[in-house]
């Protein structure tokens, strides 16, 4: 067997329909298996993926045993010479898995392979590539310095600028939202380190692959939505939490700095202070609603909907906010991908609208956690 994509999932069951319809789509051609993990979910995730997708292994947990556990008993059940690490608030696109592989096996030293990602209104996600977090590169990020000099190597380690988006190439860390790394290297580096709840495992992860000599990619040929916030709310609890990732990674393969612990804390309010000021602004009212559609596919929204069957036939003004909603359908995940890429814009927003399902899915920004519309009967 080819891949084996491990699906860990937490509350959040629409993503996570969407998710497996677009992974299913991917390994097409492809000989492949999907493990899915439950964290012990309290919404209907767990019926959901017995209805819907009851040839898929679904793999129960009793209790959340974080991220870095989940994904570590997934692994332990495929079956794959490669695995994919994957986020369930995720679209792949339908050459994602052809690609990454066929890239993969060109490199002979091989550690972890990533790809781009964008968030749900279509932006490019910088977390894509990143550089070790030493205390000097996690500093330049906290206080935002990758912002201001990002062509000073000293200055824009943390988001692995030295490559820009739409370039190929060696980096140090990896995002866990999408890793593909083979199945051997995985168990012989012992997997993610349940040590670590979450929010540094991904660093870990990639940072032990780098100390075995390997060397991780940013592919930037195909592109995945990841539609970031949906599942942890980034408020206190989540820097608090994020505070404990950094101080476990910095205690696991670097000496402790006290002088580091006051800087964090010191972003953690300043980090807190802005994400609070774009959500604050991150509210907006729809003008026009558009959905993009090749079947007759009647949404009951109460919203009036303009229908389109082309992309092309699509106006952007900028004086006008306009909430997009596309038929999965009719349009392949990579036309979709594209076109929130090539129209990523303030004034846009995007949904899908999943068949068999009464549903939309989307996010409007990446700070949020994400929105469910349920279609009325």
């Amino acid at each position: 067997m080819q891949l084996s994509v491990i699906i860990l999932n937490f509350n959040v069951r629409y993503f996570l329909e969407q998710c497996v319809l677009s992974v299913q789509k991917a390994l097409e051609g492809i000989e492949g298996e999907i493990i899915i993990v439950d964290n012990n979910s309290s919404d209907d995730s767990c019926a959901m993926m017995h209805e819907r997708f009851p040839q898929i292994k679904l793999l129960q947990n009793k209790e959340n045993v974080g991220f870095p556990k989940g994904n570590n008993i997934g692994v332990a059940q495929a079956k794959g010479e490669y695995i994919c690490i994957l986020n369930p608030d995720t679209v792949v696109a339908e050459d994602t898995f052809t690609k990454v592989l066929a890239f993969a096996k060109t490199k002979a030293n091989l550690g972890i392979v990533g790809c781009k990602l964008i968030d749900g209104t279509g932006n490019f996600l910088p977390e894509s590539k990143r550089g070790i977090p030493t205390p000097w590169v996690a500093f330049t990020k906290i206080f935002g310095l990758y912002k201001v000099f990002p062509k000073n190597k000293w200055f824009n380690q943390y988001y692995a600028q030295h490559i820009s988006e739409n370039e190929t190439g060696k980096v140090e860390i990896l995002v866990g939202a999408f890793m593909v790394m083979q199945r051997n290297l995985y168990n012989e580096i012992g997997g993610f380190d349940e040590n670590c709840f979450m929010y540094s495992d991904d660093i870990d992860l990639s940072y032990m692959v780098l100390k075995k000599g390997k060397s991780n990619y940013y592919l930037h040929e195909t592109t995945v939505i990841h539609y970031k916030g949906e599942s942890t709310i980034r408020d206190g609890k989540y820097m608090k939490r994020f505070q404990e990732a950094m101080n476990f990674f910095y205690k696991k393969h670097f000496n402790k700095s006290v002088i580091f612990d006051i800087f964090m804390k010191m972003g953690s309010v300043v980090f807190l202070f802005f994400k609070k000021q774009q959500q604050k602004n991150s509210t907006r009212v729809i003008d026009k609603y558009v959905f993009f559609t090749k079947e007759k596919t009647n949404l009951n929204l109460s919203k009036p909907l303009d229908y389109y069957a082309d992309f092309n036939s699509f106006y952007d003004s900028s004086t006008v906010n306009y909430e997009i909603i596309f038929d999965a359908k009719s349009f392949k995940n990579k036309e979709i991908i594209g076109f929130m890429s090539t129209f990523k814009s303030k004034n846009i927003t995007f949904k899908n609208y999943i068949d068999g399902t009464n549903f939309l899915v989307g996010s409007n920004n990446a700070n949020d956690i994400g929105q469910i519309i349920i279609c009325e009967n």
